[in-house]
């Protein structure tokens, strides 16, 4: 058992956290934010996640996990003190590390023994080499430390399993030893583990979210294409998925990328480039293409209805995908703001997302669920593929709207199908489906 120290209870802190406590370790997670804290200890997660709540009460109940607003008492035994707070994006797409720096210059001031400082936080390549400059600056007399840069990969929604199930760890370090006691840390997960220097391991991580991107936005150019020239996009990464140098995953065209990860890291990843007299093409492509995608879903509810000035648009889905409730950089909010800009009176419902969804579209009307939505709309469109909108009674649905239209954003129905009842429909890139070109 080890006693390890969490900076940040946002998804990546208090998933590790808590994970890292199951697996018999003990663990105090920490966070300047008293309010957050207080109402972790009395049960209250900050964030939704599928099965932390459990296991969160299953680990203080058991005493290996604990929470603080305090330093001192996070890292009074601790042998490992992870970093896991916000690195948002800046205006100019640059990484913005000040609670990095905070959290750094917070452990130098309370560290009163050897210590191994892991960076868990997406942060650009060189800020290990730089938190260590931090900690050397602000404690010339500091304990024996060192910095290792231990990158999450962890999926909302799926962040637990992903967690105790992981494809690979990667580790970085300037200490070999360092990064071995980093490692004995994740040997029960019983994956593969990479140890590597601190900047390698850092780009790893920005080289692999942006990879992902570029595959989300390839087959979204391609559903575009599929439109134009009357193929299903469906069938298309079907086909190619069966290719084992591509795969089947990230082939879902749809609505494009957001939350937390993707549009941060894509941007800083361009901008890293850019600094360094680079040319990211391929990156602003990649965000350009997802950008576009957010914009034909609007145009593809006029194309079915219309102007849009008086309409009633259901929007069900806010989330960015199923199975969160976080709202970053959600299709949702541009597609929803889009449709306001137009005239149009928007109604959603999402079955997580929608308290935090109030807070940035306060104009929206918020539904109790999907019928609601539907009632009386002249479209819906399906932003997020929740499990519940794949099995919706769809007669009933046709009964209450004013007018049977449908913008697939995420292809969860079959075309044909749908079209038999009686709906208008257009999905992403769903082409001839024997209805001619779309």
């Amino acid at each position: 058992m080890k006693n390890i120290a969490v900076v940040g209870v946002g998804y990546v802190g208090l998933v590790s956290g808590a994970c890292f406590a199951d697996l018999g370790n003990r663990v105090t997670c920490l966070d300047v934010n008293e309010e957050r804290i207080e109402n972790l200890k009395k049960g209250i997660l900050p964030i939704y996640e599928p099965g932390l709540e459990e296991l969160v009460e299953r680990n203080v109940k058991a005493g290996r996990l604990a929470f603080t607003t305090s330093y001192a008492e996070a890292l009074k035994e601790a042998d490992f003190v992870f970093i896991a707070v916000g690195t948002p994006s800046a205006v100019d797409g640059q990484a913005d590390l000040r609670y990095v720096r905070m959290a750094a210059e917070s452990i130098a001031d309370v560290m009163d023994h050897p210590l191994i400082v892991v960076n868990k936080s997406t942060v650009p390549v060189g800020t290990g080499d730089w938190v260590a400059e931090i900690i050397r600056q602000r404690r010339p007399d500091a304990p024996e430390f060192a910095v290792v840069s231990c990158p999450e990969f962890l999926r909302e929604g799926s962040a637990i399993t992903d967690f105790m199930n992981p494809d690979r760890t990667v580790l970085g370090s300037t200490s070999r030893e360092a990064a071995e006691k980093v490692a004995q840390l994740h040997l029960p997960l019983r994956s593969t583990i990479m140890i590597t220097d601190l900047r390698t391991a850092e780009m790893i991580k920005y080289a692999s979210n942006a990879f992902l991107a570029t595959k989300i936005s390839f087959i979204n150019e391609i559903a575009t294409i599929c439109e134009a020239l009357g193929a299903d996009v469906k069938e298309v990464a079907y086909g190619m998925g069966l290719d084992k140098r591509i795969g089947r995953y990230f082939l879902d065209a749809g609505l494009g990328w957001g939350g937390s990860c993707f549009p941060k890291d894509v941007k800083a990843l361009a901008y890293m480039a850019e600094v360094q007299s680079r040319h990211p093409h391929l990156l602003h492509a990649v965000m350009d293409i997802n950008a576009d995608q957010r914009r034909s879903v609007v145009q593809k509810v006029k194309t079915l209805i219309g102007p849009l000035k008086g309409k009633i648009v259901g929007v069900l889905g806010l989330a960015f995908k199923p199975n969160t409730d976080d709202m970053r950089d959600a299709p949702a909010i541009d597609i929803i703001n889009l449709l306001l800009r137009e005239g149009a009176r928007v109604r959603a419902y999402d079955p997580v997302a929608m308290e935090n969804a109030r807070r940035i579209l306060p104009e929206v009307e918020m539904m109790a669920n999907a019928y609601a939505v539907a009632e009386g709309a002249d479209v819906l469109i399906i932003v997020t593929e929740w499990n519940e909108f794949k099995n919706l009674d769809l007669v009933r649905i046709k009964g209450i709207m004013r007018r049977p239209a449908v913008v697939d954003g995420r292809n969860i129905y079959d075309p044909a199908a749908v079209r038999a009842l009686g709906f208008e429909y257009l999905g992403m890139g769903r082409g001839y489906n024997g209805q001619g070109v779309q």
